[in-house]
């Protein structure tokens, strides 16, 4: 199933910009006195969203040791998947690698089965990373994992969970205006269960944009194109999830809101319901924004 009503947040205790992926990462912007203070209030607002609208939300607060100021962002060194399978991935920057915690993982083997794990974090050695799925975007319905190439999202690391996972690789260069590679996928493209939002214009060559959207055609989805701009303002940025009455909603920021326009909005409301939250300080410092935050457990129940 492409959506889940289970996600994992991390909890932040140690919030800041990170200086560590600030250089490949063009969506942090500055550093915020207080980015702690105001970043946890943006949190915990946001998992109140979360729950009241009937999505299960299980929390882990993080460690102050060792410095993690970016593990208000799970999905990109842990997947999950229905067949109980848990996926580890190497990070760019080293004090990403470091949010790998064991102890993550203990508390979510007390309710969900936790069958195989697949580890690639050993790439790290080699200089090559794949965050995740903020590197890819997983069309999980079809098997699709979308993908544009940058520091942080090497081909064959690409290939290589494509290979254990069965999934197919749709690989691209994708571009912000300035012309910079753009660090993670999930910045510039959605998958939904019937829908697919993305940047196509973030695609600069014609051939691999004519793919691309070839293979969201072929997959039976609706293409909903946003702007660069819009993409700036992370509107590419978004997570489809269900909640405990089956309602599928559609999740991003107040910013990513804002940005889309009344087509838009009337196009995706008619899929779903959408929620949106407050992040500014969130995305500022992070670089990152809703969906960065959400990582999707797809593990049954624990018996």
């Amino acid at each position: 199933m492409q959506t889940t009503s289970h996600l994992l947040m991390i909890r932040p205790v140690n919030f800041s910009f990170n200086a560590e992926t600030a250089g490949s990462n063009a969506f942090q912007a500055a550093a915020t006195d207080n980015a702690q203070q105001q970043a946890l209030q943006e949190f915990e607002a946001f998992v109140a969203l979360l729950r009241e609208n009937g999505v299960d939300v299980t929390v882990i607060d993080d460690t102050h040791s060792p410095y993690t100021p970016d593990s208000i962002f799970p999905n990109n060194w842990i997947s999950f998947h229905e067949e109980g399978t848990v996926c580890l991935y190497p990070m760019y920057a080293p004090n990403r690698r470091l949010e790998r915690k064991p102890e993550v993982l203990e508390q979510l083997s007390r309710n969900f089965d936790i069958r195989a794990t697949f580890d690639f974090s050993g790439y790290e050695e080699r200089g090559l990373f794949l965050e995740g799925t903020g590197s890819m975007v997983l069309d999980r319905d079809e098997k699709i994992a979308y993908a544009c190439l940058s520091p942080r999202t090497n081909r064959a690391v690409l290939v290589d969970f494509c290979e254990k996972m069965g999934y197919t690789p749709e690989i691209f260069t994708a571009v912000d205006g300035k012309g910079q590679a753009i660090y993670h996928t999930n910045v510039m493209m959605c998958v939904a269960d019937r829908y697919v939002v993305a940047c196509t214009d973030a695609i600069p060559d014609p051939v691999e944009q004519k793919n691309f959207v070839c293979t969201i055609s072929h997959s039976g989805k609706e293409l909903v194109t946003i702007s660069l701009a819009q993409m700036n303002q992370f509107a590419g940025n978004m997570l489809q999830v269900h909640n405990n009455k089956g309602e599928r909603l559609l999740v991003m920021s107040s910013q990513a809101f804002a940005s889309l326009d009344p087509e838009q909005v009337s196009r995706l409301a008619g899929f779903n319901r959408i929620l949106h939250s407050p992040l500014t300080i969130i995305e500022t410092n992070g670089g990152g924004s809703a969906r960065c935050m959400m990582a999707e457990i797809h593990l049954g129940p624990r018996a």
